[in-house]
């Protein structure tokens, strides 16, 4: 079957994106398409419909096609545990802890993965969308390269090249990635998308022509800045600023290993809220709710908080009566100690935690991926039917103690996370939390916040209607007879 790759002529071109957007192009006209990563490098990953573990991306791009998430999706998952090591997940599931230079050595390996599971989509599908990771032209990496080129070479698929005009220097990117790769490459990189474009297209198009004429490569398009736009994030974090005025005041580290920061969208997005991240070395500001988000590297990010100053910011916080939450990675920190005996997330060893809860987590082989459903418990929502959720779990941990005698939610007849005796701390193992409109209003009001309305947001509909948004560009902006001969439709 048909397979179209884009990459990008760097990170954050906006290779997501646009893959998003041809998967709901396809999708809208009745396609049977699904999307491909290669490879992935990401600490944002979503639990798969065959209990593995995928990019958040590329969960996204199954979304636009209508479907649920698999592991053949993304079959190379890189999760960095440090500066220079990650975990390696193979087609959903972890493969083992390896460094830079020991990883690169394995890629060849890894190929075999990446290969077997484009066969299988494409064995189930009319069309696959892949996309590429950073850019094809880094020169360092290019050895057994499984993510961009070395893919489409094994495929024998035809490439577009997508450049960023926002960030300055578009035709230089699109010229240079050019020059830079094989003449097989280059042959097979059917044309350019620029991206993020504002301004009047009239202004451009002397450019576009010297492109096309200079490389004899076709501009398939001109996709506008999409302004507003508030869609599943690889890597960055950041926060809306729409809230209203006497919003509720949500402050969260950004952990140097933070991971599934995409829990957070949802309050983005909520006009009661007041979202702030807080980074290293920043100053921590007065909240009503501060969350501590989920981590790859547990101990690690403990030890940063501390160093940050957060326990006494926290102590400061409770005693003027704030509220405080801790997802997966974070609920585990706001027990008496967090052990790792066998060096699953990082060095062996334990830490000790903030103490808020009795209880302790010992990190152990064999993570808990799954989906989850229920409803929160009578210590954090007024009534089941207004705590009704559902979301993933995806964690090493195994976390005992007195403390979860008061959980947070029940899962299907299962126990979940803890609630404090006062109320102010509460954590659980479940992300996506923030998803459901009906647990979400739950817990702002068990954070403080008074009056809601009909304030609460919708974040699936919000995502398919974002999803909408970028299918329409494809269809207003970009040369559809050229990309349906690329796809052989």
């Amino acid at each position: 079957m048909p397979t179209l790759m884009v990459q990008g002529t760097t990170s954050d071109a906006g290779k997501t994106t646009v893959v998003a957007a041809l998967c709901r192009w396809l999708a809208r006209q009745g396609v049977a398409v699904a999307p491909f990563k290669p490879q992935n490098m990401a600490l944002n990953s979503a639990v798969t419909v065959d209990g593995g573990e995928i990019g958040r991306s590329t969960a996204l791009q199954a979304l636009a096609c209508g479907l649920e998430p698999h592991s053949d999706m993304n079959p190379v998952l890189l999760k960095p545990q440090s500066d220079c090591g990650a975990q390696v997940i193979l087609r959903g599931k972890v493969h083992g802890n390896m460094d830079a230079l020991d990883y690169h050595a394995y890629k060849a390996e890894a190929m075999n993965s990446v290969m077997a599971s484009w066969q299988a989509l494409s064995a189930r599908y009319d069309v696959v969308i892949a996309e590429g990771a950073g850019s094809p032209a880094e020169i360092n990496l290019r050895a057994n390269d499984i993510a961009n080129m070395g893919f489409a070479e094994a495929a024998d698929c035809p490439v577009l090249l997508v450049g960023d005009i926002d960030k300055g220097g578009v035709f230089a990117q699109l010229v240079g990635t050019l020059a830079l790769i094989s003449d097989s490459e280059r042959d097979r990189t059917a044309g350019f998308v620029i991206n993020r474009f504002r301004g009047d297209i009239a202004l451009l198009e002397p450019g576009l022509d010297w492109l096309t004429e200079h490389t004899g490569k076709p501009v398939l398009g001109v996709l506008p800045y999409l302004h507003g736009l508030v869609i599943d994030s690889e890597d960055s974090v950041s926060a809306a600023g729409t809230s209203e005025a006497g919003a509720l005041k949500v402050v969260v580290p950004v952990l140097p290993r933070i991971s599934n920061h995409n829990d957070f969208d949802p309050l983005r997005l909520h006009p009661g809220v007041d979202l702030v991240f807080v980074g290293t070395d920043e100053p921590i500001p007065p909240a009503d709710l501060i969350i501590l988000p989920g981590s790859k590297s547990t101990r690690h990010d403990l030890q940063w908080l501390k160093q940050q100053g957060w326990p006494e910011a926290i102590q400061k916080h409770l005693r003027y009566g704030g509220k405080l939450l801790g997802i997966c990675g974070g609920f585990q920190m706001l027990g008496q100690r967090v052990e790792d005996p066998e060096g699953l997330e990082g060095e062996a060893g334990t830490t000790e935690g903030l103490a808020l809860f009795e209880m302790v987590t010992r990190m152990v082989p064999g993570k808990q991926l799954r989906m989850v459903n229920g409803g929160l418990t009578s210590h954090v929502a007024s009534t089941a039917a207004t705590g009704a959720l559902k979301g993933y779990e995806m964690h090493n941990g195994v976390t005992e103690g007195a403390a979860l005698v008061r959980p947070f939610a029940e899962l299907e007849g299962r126990p979940d996370g803890a609630v404090s005796a006062d109320g102010q701390v509460a954590g659980t193992y479940i992300h996506g939390v923030f998803d459901e409109p009906t647990a979400c209003k739950a817990i702002l009001a068990w954070a403080g916040l008074k009056t809601q309305g009909e304030q609460s947001v919708d974040y699936q509909r919000h995502r398919l209607q974002q999803l909408d948004r970028l299918a329409d560009q494809v269809d207003q902006c970009l040369d559809k007879e050229r990309l349906r001969r690329l796809l052989q439709l």
